[in-house]
């Protein structure tokens, strides 16, 4: 079992930054890559930014691309998200997840709450 704790939101106003960071425990030796996600109200859950555990290599959707970045810190065995520039449509829950196998996200964070004010 791997323990995802986020941390990190909150309000800002449309062009502020926040970090988020998201700190895993248990069994975070079987872990190949890890992930940001958010889901805002009525819409599904979407993939913003993923990077490896071992290599580093980063992956962004296009709505964060140039906004946003991802990085880790293995001694700390904690991932990060800065977001910058931030738009009102950016206002959900972000997510911190992880994965043992390409793909497949079995362990999820309990959601961080960001809220960008027009």
């Amino acid at each position: 079992q791997v323990q995802l704790v986020e941390a990190g939101g909150g309000l800002v106003q449309a062009g502020g930054s926040l970090r988020l960071s998201c700190a895993a425990s248990g069994r975070t030796g079987s872990t190949s890559a890890m992930a940001w996600f958010r889901q805002a109200p009525g819409k599904e859950r979407e993939v913003l930014a993923v990077i490896t555990w071992s290599g580093g290599s980063t992956h962004y959707a296009d709505s964060v691309k140039g906004r946003f970045t991802i990085s880790r810190d293995n001694a700390k065995n904690t991932v990060y998200l800065q977001m910058n520039s931030l738009k009102p449509e950016d206002t959900a829950v972000y997510y911190c997840a992880a994965s043992e196998k390409p793909g497949k996200y079995d362990y999820w964070g309990q959601g961080t709450q960001v809220t960008v004010s027009s």
